[in-house]
């Protein structure tokens, strides 16, 4: 099961407290975008070759699924 992604701030030591919430924000933005490009690249693999299949099926003359699947 993947890993959900926690909305907890990760201190790093001590730093300036002025430039804290910028970076926070800052933080929790970049983790919510690699969380959300890698189900992104998820979906892309498993999704790909029934799209592929899908249009194919739709296609004008209508090929069985076996002449889809075939490299031929």
């Amino acid at each position: 099961m993947a890993a959900k992604p926690s909305l907890k701030i990760k201190g790093k030591g001590k730093g300036s407290k002025g430039s804290s919430s910028s970076s926070s924000k800052y933080e929790l933005f970049k983790e919510w975008t690699n969380w959300s490009l890698k189900k992104a690249k998820v979906a892309t693999q498993y999704g790909f070759i029934p799209l592929i299949i899908v249009v194919g099926m739709k296609s004008d003359p209508k090929p069985h699924l076996f002449q889809l699947l075939s490299p031929v």
